[in-house]
């Protein structure tokens, strides 16, 4: 009997050497890829079972990622694994179709859990935050230009209206691509927009920024 296939995707090859050696000993690891564009490629190519993604990822976030692959294949059963303990990112995976939530200081064992339940297309988020997901979400935020964003949120809108990537608005900053990619969700979760263009369209026709 084959075993199911995982497909990983994480930018930090210390922490997917660790993740492979966790897997592999009940699942089928078909591959590993660094950025999101790439893990849309690979999961075209190799069709694998579960995607096991991050959500910050060079050139493509984990849920730019998933919104391709949902495209192409509706069912495509995705599990995140990211240092963001919020609730707020729980919460737009799945309503973005992730079947799973899992912060990366959790215990292995979760992980583990969290890919057999998507493979029976049921759902799992780290319990830390699964008891404060419960709740109801606030309601969302009013799209007025206004004081919902910091400067440093201000500055990295002004650099993506621009045209630059995280990894060039991290050079200009002197910040990680990771902490730019914070700050883009969070912005997006602001603001109740869901994806890199509707945040640059927003920020020029809000007058944010200069177009």
């Amino acid at each position: 009997m084959s075993r199911p296939r995982v497909l990983l995707a994480d930018d930090h090859r210390i922490v997917a050497e660790g993740l492979k050696h966790l897997l592999g000993a009940e699942f089928d690891l078909v591959g590993i890829v660094e950025d999101g564009r790439a893990l849309v490629e690979a999961a075209k190519a190799l069709r694998p079972d579960v995607i096991v993604a991050d959500i910050a990822m060079p050139h493509m976030g984990g849920l730019e990622a998933l919104a391709e692959l949902k495209k192409e294949d509706p069912g495509v059963r995705v599990v995140f694994l990211t240092m963001h303990a919020e609730t707020a990112y729980a919460r737009r995976a799945l309503a973005e179709g992730a079947l799973g939530f899992v912060v990366k200081h959790s215990a292995p064992a979760e992980l583990v859990l969290a890919v057999r339940c998507a493979l029976e297309g049921r759902t799992y988020v780290t319990p830390a935050l699964a008891g404060d997901m419960l709740r109801p979400a606030g309601r969302e935020a009013p799209r007025e230009p206004g004081g919902t964003l910091t400067l440093r949120q201000r500055e990295i809108l002004q650099l993506l209206v621009a045209g630059r990537s995280a990894k060039e608005i991290a050079a200009v900053l002197g910040i990680s691509s990771r902490t730019v990619e914070f700050h883009k969700y969070r912005m997006m979760e602001t603001l109740g927009l869901h994806s890199s263009a509707e945040l640059i369209h927003f920020a020029i026709t809000h007058g944010i920024v200069p177009g």
